[in-house]
């Protein structure tokens, strides 16, 4: 735009004859909505209890809107043009492998890699998107989650969805029983429901919930100990993570080791 025409405009606005003056009808509906005796043409008043019915809508609506991001966290439709050439994938895939191993089993160490692969893709996509908005902690997978486009994440949990390795195992067998118990049952003493609830019976997911079947032992020894240091960092826009924070709390160590081995074993 010219310098003219910018600075004609910011005459215009200037200008007193220009400037919108508010009109009686409007001074009046101002002067109402302050003082509160604005009157209802044609409708009827709302009296006390219909006042506090609203006022009750209004307290209790976010928590109902908080349950339901909680249980479809994820599923928001991807309405992007695909973009992505299976060379592109294929190239990341191998690049994922070099950590979770080639059928995305995971990897056995002095700091263990978790399985991916059968893990559910809404699950998969969020907690990628959760190192992206940082609200999980990992600094590697930062880097890594962080360049990955949309078409991407969605492919790359498609493939290892896909997978279906045998579980490593190596985790005590004599704690698998009482692992079992807890799994199916919890622990109503500690307010601990059982993991099947929102794990599902065979511990495949469902979801927003994540597949435990299979999943490394150490692994899950090391996230149910220091859940709090890597998840749930924004507690501003709270996610699955939340659910699963006061039950971390609630288990003991050897607890945990109990559920930990039982699900490692399952296939």
């Amino acid at each position: 735009m010219r310098p003219q025409r910018l600075q004609c405009l910011e005459l215009r606005a200037n200008c007193p004859r220009t400037k919108l003056r508010p009109s009686r009808r409007t001074s009046v509906l101002s002067s109402e909505l302050q003082t509160g005796s604005a009157p209802l043409t044609g409708k009827r008043t709302l009296k006390e209890p219909q006042i506090m019915k609203v006022v009750s809508l209004q307290l209790t609506l976010p928590a109902a809107i908080l349950a339901i991001v909680l249980s479809g966290v994820g599923h928001a439709a991807d309405t992007s043009t695909p973009s992505l050439s299976e060379r592109d994938l294929q190239a990341k895939i191998q690049y994922c492998t070099y950590c979770h191993q080639p059928s995305g089993q995971g990897y056995l160490g002095s700091s263990p890699i978790p399985r991916l692969a059968g893990q559910q893709t809404v699950y998969f996509k969020n907690q990628l998107q959760a190192f992206i908005d940082r609200r999980r902690v990992n600094k590697f997978m930062f880097k890594v989650a962080h360049s990955l486009s949309p078409e991407m994440l969605t492919a790359l949990a498609t493939h290892f969805s896909d997978l279906n390795p045998k579980p490593l195992g190596g985790a005590p067998t004599e704690l698998v029983a009482t692992g079992k118990k807890i799994f199916e049952g919890g622990i109503p003493n500690s307010n601990v429901p059982p993991c099947s609830t929102c794990h599902g019976p065979e511990a495949k997911g469902n979801g927003a919930f994540p597949r435990l079947a299979g999943q490394l032992y150490p692994y899950i020894l090391k996230v149910l100990g220091n859940w709090d240091k890597e998840r749930g960092q924004d507690t501003a826009n709270p996610d699955t993570s939340a659910i699963m924070k006061p039950i971390a709390h609630s288990l003991t160590e050897s607890q945990i080791a109990a559920v930990a081995a039982y699900i490692s074993y399952l296939e």
